[in-house]
């Protein structure tokens, strides 16, 4: 039954996406204030969506510590929950994603109106340059930056592999880093058709003033992300013990020394 709600849910999900992407195409044409709420009412239906059919709930915590204005939000990433899941948290979100989906029919064209930030892997220096130039711009307007610091998903409880581009960013910009933990992983994991029902936690954490260096800032980060995000996977081993999931996140930590407590 798991795997019939999970395939369910992911026709449905791509059936909703490109039924609303068709529906609301006039916004395309439209200033992109007045067009802009079709995005966070996308990510409410495939989250209600995922509620209804598989079970899987959100809880969020921090929302008090979420700032004013324009500022860098660095998050946690082991699924593709939370590529959409976290965008009704913010006023005026903008993601730095990779260029490729700027050429999706339809989807690409959603990301340019809403002046989504597209970074070429391929060309480092020059990404990173034009990443900070986009993002300077979006910052100045009062928008947020959303990056997911590690590039790309992690298995919940592996080891940690954050890049040093969000650290660029903040001394580059100038303004707060909003640090995101989170357990996505455990309900929705990185490989695999298989959601599985529970709650996912968000953790929305102090923000990191601007003045500090580039090391202290990624050092900080680190950090604080690990150790909350590690915190919320206790969490799940308590709230959900029969979760598959949990027990790969055991054996990895095993390997790193740790320990995930079932009781």
């Amino acid at each position: 039954m798991l795997l019939l709600r999970s395939l369910l849910f992911h026709a449905l999900f791509y059936l909703v996406t490109l039924g609303l992407m068709i529906l609301f195409s006039p916004v395309l044409i439209l200033p992109r204030r007045w067009g802009w709420p079709v995005v966070p009412f996308w990510a409410r239906t495939c989250l209600a969506l995922l509620r209804w059919i598989v079970g899987l709930r959100v809880e969020v915590r921090g929302l008090e510590n979420i700032p004013e204005g324009g500022y860098i939000v660095a998050a946690k990433h082991q699924s593709a929950w939370e590529t959409f899941a976290l965008l009704p948290l913010f006023a005026s979100p903008t993601y730095v994603l990779k260029r490729e989906l700027r050429y999706i029919p339809l989807f690409g064209w959603y990301t340019a109106k809403y002046r989504q930030i597209p970074v070429d892997r391929g060309k480092r220096s020059v990404a990173l340059a034009r990443m900070t130039e986009k993002a300077s711009e979006a910052v100045a307007e009062g928008r947020q930056i959303l990056i997911f610091p590690e590039g790309t998903r992690r298995p919940a409880g592996a080891e940690p592999r954050y890049k040093h581009g969000v650290a660029h960013l903040y001394r580059s910009l100038g303004c707060p880093v909003l640090p995101i933990a989170l357990n996505s992983g455990v309900y929705w994991p990185r490989r695999g058709w298989t959601l599985y029902p529970g709650t996912v936690l968000v953790e929305i954490l102090p923000p990191i003033q601007p003045g500090q260096d580039l090391h202290a800032c990624y050092d900080q980060l680190v950090s604080v992300v690990e150790s909350a995000s590690d915190e919320l996977l206790r969490e799940a081993a308590r709230r959900d013990p029969g979760s598959p999931v949990l027990a790969q996140v055991e054996e990895r930590w095993r390997a790193r020394g740790l320990v995930l407590p079932r009781d």
